[in-house]
């Protein structure tokens, strides 16, 4: 990755996940030109040192690779019309979201009629691992291109695994996000009968980190639950309920029963109706401690809950 034009790329969705990739490619030496249609997040990434474009059509024709992290389909529609209707010279798109095979596909036949290659590359890891660059990339599509890549992927993961044919990318996230989605309710599970057991939820933490039961989602995950504070979201309540549909839709198409992740869809649907959608998915430690009505030790004062 040699000349200036080949250390551009182009981030659109500068959510957790994107914003993250942004930062992360910037402090690795490129040049990013980013967009999100909230300003906020746009004005916060340009004192990061990334450029802000005004519009898809304009990021796409300054850079020769783009990287998508959207947080609905829709948002992945308008950006392919835009790519599509721009009459731009071939890119590369890799698309990082979590989205149906359906939506994947009709995004990447779009490109490929514009003269466009879409990568399907969703990455394993929560917000707070984007910031480290503790990621791997379920890369899938074109070979060549993701070969070429490497250097780019390398600026804001640890690993990237080329899985094959387009969409291999997307069933792997699902098989990785019914795991999460398990472990995670699993972990608050633990915490909630430690606490009904008259355990200090420091001391759960360190024995289960200590031993066979751990995990690196309960390793994620039940710090916030040890604090009972989940406002520095990783993974929002309210954006994984979209994660948890694509993965049951999926189970039911291909027919595979998923006894387990059933169960724990119920504890996010009550975590929602809950008004805990804009909180961390650890949150759901939450909901079971007033379901068991588990009592926490006072804090003493002057301690953030």
């Amino acid at each position: 990755m040699s000349n200036g034009r080949q250390k551009r790329v182009g981030v659109v969705g500068l959510g957790i996940m994107g914003g993250s990739f942004a930062r992360n490619l910037t402090d690795a030496g490129w040049h990013v030109v980013g967009f999100d249609v909230d300003r906020a997040r746009c004005r916060a990434l340009a004192r990061a040192g990334i450029e802000i474009a005004p519009d898809v059509a304009t990021l796409a024709a300054k850079v020769p690779t783009i990287v998508t992290s959207l947080p609905k389909p829709s948002a992945l529609d308008d950006t392919v019309a835009v790519l599509a209707a721009a009459k731009l010279p071939p890119k590369v798109v890799v698309e990082a979201s979590t989205f149906t095979l359906a939506d994947k596909e009709k995004a990447e036949r779009a490109l490929r009629k514009a003269g466009h290659t879409l990568l399907d590359c969703p990455v394993s890891g929560t917000g707070s691992q984007a910031r480290t660059r503790d990621l791997v990339v379920y890369a899938s599509g074109d070979s060549k291109a993701i070969r070429k890549l490497k250097p780019l992927f390398a600026g804001f993961a640890r690993a990237t695994r080329d899985l094959g044919a387009f969409g291999n990318g997307s069933r792997m996230k699902y098989v990785a996000n019914l795991l999460v989605a398990i472990n995670n309710v699993a972990s608050a599970e633990a915490m909630v009968l430690g606490l009904k057991a008259g355990l200090d939820p420091q001391i759960v933490f360190d024995m289960v980190q200590s031993g066979a039961a751990n995990s690196r989602v309960f390793e994620l995950r039940a710090p916030m639950m040890v604090k009972d504070d989940y406002d520095d979201a990783t993974m929002k309540i309210s954006v994984w309920q979209k994660d948890m549909a694509v993965i049951g839709d999926y189970a039911k198409q291909v027919r595979c029963p998923t006894p387990m992740f059933d169960a724990s869809v119920p504890i996010y649907v009550r975590a929602l109706k809950s008004g805990l959608g804009a909180k961390d998915t650890a949150a759901v430690c939450a909901v079971l401690e007033k379901m068991a009505r588990a009592k926490r030790a006072r804090k003493k004062a002057g301690r953030k809950r």
